[in-house]
């Protein structure tokens, strides 16, 4: 492993734990020429998840563009990066124990929404406005009063 700071190939484990729900395991590392501490992770490699999208085209899963999209919807809310991180983890769990080495994008989309939902109504009607391809003020507003309904009927959280 490089040092991240001066590039040595030599260093020592200082710590190591599990981390990510048991789906990594979290080194702090010291480099042997400066000193500098660091930390890695160590996943196991999964079988290739491709990912089919609407138009029929297939691309690899990239947990990259999941968490892009998801941060994008958080931006400026009262949201952790952390809780953001583990809301990808959650989906990849998921999609780990279906066993499937094709999955339709429209799912993944789907299992985000719920996510939101349950964390967050602003964040969840701008991820909904991409998602669901709201063609005009009327589908947002449709959206918003739906998502209101259901707050009112003792579902999500309200938006006032």
């Amino acid at each position: 492993m490089k040092c991240p700071f001066c590039g040595f190939e030599q260093d020592k484990v200082v710590d190591s734990r599990s981390s990510k729900e048991g789906r990594a395991v979290r080194r702090r590392r010291e480099c042997l020429e400066c000193g500098k501490r660091f930390t890695t992770y160590e996943y196991i490699e999964n079988f290739p998840l491709t990912i089919v999208k609407n138009d029929q085209r297939r691309e690899p899963y990239d947990r990259q563009k999941l968490l892009t999209g998801l941060m994008a919807a958080c931006k400026k809310r009262p949201i952790s990066t952390k809780k953001v991180d583990s809301i990808v983890d959650k989906i990849e769990t998921a999609l780990e124990k279906q066993g499937k080495t094709e999955v339709p994008s429209s799912e993944i989309g789907q299992m985000v929404m719920s996510e939101l939902y349950k964390l967050d109504d602003v964040a969840y009607v701008r991820f909904a406005s991409v998602y669901r391809k709201f063609k005009d003020r009327g589908e947002f507003v449709s959206e918003v009063k739906g998502l209101d309904a259901k707050s009112n009927g003792g579902g999500g959280k309200s938006l006032r």
